[in-house]
């Protein structure tokens, strides 16, 4: 596995394994697959629903902590947002079975966002999450977040995928010491991803299959990559890409699919930032 460096020394996963749509009743079975294919960073969150599911599988597994690097994520909080966050963190690490995370998300740009920013600080502070980061950021937000706090994000977590590359919000990303995490490298098949004629091309040119080649585009563009599924086969598959290196001619062809717009939805959309910043969990 390779790692980066993030931007308090913390060595992170290069690729992990994620289990959002993952219903609950199958998540623990196919983090037990993805830990025994070799994955060791995982990546949840409380709106997933399935917290309790990848602490069970963690701690049958038999992995060392020290050798795991866990991932979850705080929901849109309530005022006063600073204590409502840090009771969050408590669920979840509860759920989890640990006594710290690796990395905690906000998972939207939504609410008391300084706040729950603020709670993040004193965890990481005291050590109950190791590095602390954000989730669908766009670059004002983020910027707006690094200028009037201590501590900068250690990574923002974001849609991208061949049709949304994300290439210069990377470049302003590194400029700012924060690491860039793709959630939906597959754009979840979209666009007829897994048939593009341009991907299926490279992958005929090293033996690999699409997935591999996105993959295989994320990581060495330094792009951490949480791909999901529930099939142990293709677990193994998708963490096998590191034996081989595309080239700039590669690169520059898989450029030309960047669309530049979201597949999802947008976090500018007024109806999208309604729904996303009053919607709550039920803990």
């Amino acid at each position: 596995m390779q790692y980066v460096t993030l931007n308090n020394g913390v060595e992170m996963p290069l690729l992990g394994f994620g289990v959002y749509q993952i219903p609950a009743e199958d998540t623990e079975r196919a983090v037990s697959d993805a830990l025994a294919a070799g994955y060791r960073l995982l990546d949840t969150a409380a709106a997933y629903g399935n917290e309790e599911a990848v602490g069970r599988a963690i701690e049958s597994s038999g992995i060392p902590r020290e050798d795991l690097f866990v991932t979850t994520k705080l929901w849109v909080q309530d005022a006063p947002a600073q204590d409502n966050a840090e009771r969050a963190f408590e669920t979840s690490l509860n759920k989890l079975g640990l006594d710290h995370l690796d990395l905690y998300l906000m998972h939207q740009p939504f609410g008391d966002v300084y706040g729950q920013w603020r709670a993040m600080e004193a965890l990481n502070r005291e050590g109950l999450a190791k590095a602390i980061g954000v989730a669908n950021f766009y670059p004002d937000r983020l910027l707006d977040l690094i200028v009037n706090n201590e501590i900068t994000p250690q990574v923002n977590q974001i849609e991208t995928h061949p049709f949304f590359q994300r290439a210069d919000y990377q470049d302003l990303m590194r400029e700012h010491g924060v690491q860039l995490q793709s959630w939906g490298g597959f754009a979840e098949g979209k666009n007829d991803l897994f048939t593009n004629p341009l991907l299926t091309g490279i992958g005929k040119e090293h033996g690999k299959s699409v997935a591999q080649v996105v993959l295989r585009w994320l990581t060495q563009r330094g792009v951490v990559t949480i791909p999901k599924s529930v099939r142990a086969e293709r677990m193994a598959e998708n963490i096998n890409v590191f034996d081989f290196q595309l080239t700039d001619e590669q690169m520059a062809r898989i450029a030309t699919l960047d669309t530049g717009g979201s597949l999802f939805f947008d976090h500018h959309d007024p109806e999208i930032v309604t729904w996303l910043a009053k919607r709550r969990l039920n803990d």
